[in-house]
């Protein structure tokens, strides 16, 4: 009963190690597209078309 206990444990820790991952992963993305953007709008405030 114990090794089915600890067992289901470490498999919900896993999954929820994954997720989170992936989530961060989304997350970074999502930054990383917003970055682009403001760069995007300083370039263009740089050359004058702000």
């Amino acid at each position: 009963m114990k090794r089915l206990f600890a067992l289901m444990l470490v498999s919900m820790f896993s999954i929820g190690m994954l997720s989170g991952c992936n989530t961060m992963a989304g997350a970074g993305k999502d930054v990383q597209k917003v970055g682009e953007k403001v760069e995007d709008k300083a370039q263009d405030c740089k050359d004058g078309k702000c």
